[in-house]
């Protein structure tokens, strides 16, 4: 019988790697890092912004494209670009990792950042971030 502490488990309860599975397979295989996200999918992203799903005076003014990246990378690659627009502007994140769809509100309140729009995508979602400092 294991017993699991802080989810671990004692030495010998069965949970090891399997010997018979190939490398290829592997979770940090080259071929698990592929993005699942089609072109397809970016080109329907990128003609997302269509009248009544942003506010009026949140037009972006920079788009991060984040399609396809796992968290943290999303939030990483917004607070390396906000710095890029000027304060009171507002910059754009797409994602469809499910962590993002509450990450970015939180950082933006984290960050006295003002999430001013969340519209659904066909792959995800699109975030407007207006900059407050």
């Amino acid at each position: 019988m294991s017993r699991t502490w802080l989810g671990r488990r004692e030495k010998g309860s069965g949970r090891g790697v399997d010997s018979g599975a190939s490398a290829s397979s592997s979770p940090h295989s080259p071929d698990s890092l592929v993005s699942p996200v089609t072109e397809a999918a970016r080109a329907a992203a990128a003609g997302a912004w269509v009248p009544g799903e942003v506010p009026p005076g949140a037009t972006p003014l920079l788009t991060v494209d984040a399609l396809g990246r796992k968290c943290p990378i999303p939030i990483i690659m917004l607070a390396a670009q906000i710095r890029d627009v000027p304060v009171g502007a507002v910059i754009a994140v797409l994602a469809d990792d499910p962590a993002v769809y509450t990450d970015v509100p939180a950082w933006c309140a984290l960050k006295s950042h003002e999430c001013v729009f969340r519209a659904d995508l066909p792959s995800g979602w699109a975030f407007g971030i207006r900059r407050g400092y």
